[in-house]
């Protein structure tokens, strides 16, 4: 069966390539070279090299490929969001235009689908108006229970923008948490060496952070924290390194914090505060407020915060 395709605006400047595995199938790169040999694929009535570079326009034409397919491949089951998930998030949208919205991500759901979580945000977003005609991109992520401000891109082109910002670090973040313990400084700067492993392969990653402290009881630590580098639990991991696990951390936390934890709240109490960047010289900064467990669990173990 033939198909033919219209390249997207979004699509603009993308390799051939990766544009196959997303609208056609997902299939090895020697496969998709090997389609090309056979005259499988033409753009423009012309052959092409996978490494082919897309123009917003460009005619792609597919010709029948079903025996390079692989027909017992198992499908990827997408979440199927209520009527009543998909209308409930217009509490939650700080802002929403043509490139982009920003959401107050509530704590409990996870950015996208995994291994541990089938119900997730992108799948929700995706058939809600905010998307209309569109695609979310997730452009960072958030713990599935961290609350708090999240960008999700509307377009390829915003996409890949938010990335090359984050990785230049121009967008500046701010959390909140509620952590275990005292600490008598009211600002310092946190450094890490974080432990990872890929594939068997252990790998160190630098994390820095700044913290500031907002108000300490016998108890509990009020802070404020702004993460320099992005590294997965980044900010979990290094208040559990500094002795002071988040309250309600259901991972990193220390045996002598285990019954207090279980007596106190199961809650994460980590918040995504607020958020600021610039693009095309305008300034933007976005607030989220925190939930009403959050603020309840403040006022009763940091008075007057």
């Amino acid at each position: 069966m033939n198909k033919s395709y219209t390249v997207e605006k979004d699509y603009n400047n993308s390799r051939f390539d990766k544009w196959f595995k997303t609208n056609v199938v997902d299939v090895p790169q020697s496969l998709i070279q090997k389609i090309i040999r056979l005259n499988k694929v033409k753009i423009n009535k012309k052959k092409i090299k996978t490494s082919y570079r897309l123009q917003t326009g460009d005619i792609i034409e597919i010709f029948n490929i079903s025996k390079f397919t692989p027909n017992d491949k198992k499908k990827i089951t997408k979440y199927k969001p209520s009527n009543k998930e998909i209308n409930g998030y217009d509490d939650y949208i700080l802002e929403n235009n043509e490139n982009f919205i920003v959401i107050n991500k509530p704590s409990g759901i996870a950015v996208q689908s995994g291994t541990k979580s089938f119900k997730n945000l992108i799948d929700v977003l995706k058939d809600t108006k905010y998307f209309l005609n569109k695609k979310p991109y997730i452009v960072h992520r958030l713990d599935k229970e961290t609350s708090g401000v999240l960008i999700v891109a509307k377009t390829r082109e915003y996409a890949q923008l938010f990335t090359s910002l984050f990785r230049i670090r121009k967008i500046h973040k701010t959390y909140i948490a509620l952590i275990h313990g005292n600490i008598s400084k009211n600002k310092m700067v946190l450094r890490d060496d974080l432990i990872i492993y890929e594939k068997g392969k252990k790998i160190i990653q630098k994390a820095v952070a700044n913290l500031r402290v907002i108000k300490s009881t016998e108890n509990y630590t009020y802070v404020e924290l702004n993460p320099i580098t992005g590294r997965k639990h980044q900010l979990r991991k290094q208040l559990f390194n500094l002795g002071n696990p988040i309250v309600g951390d259901e991972k990193y936390f220390l045996k002598i914090n285990l019954n207090k934890r279980k007596k106190t709240t199961s809650n994460l109490m980590l918040h995504a505060y607020k958020i600021k960047f610039m693009i095309n010289n305008i300034q933007y900064n976005f607030k989220a407020s925190y939930n009403e467990h959050f603020e309840n669990f403040l006022n009763k173990n940091i008075k007057s915060f």
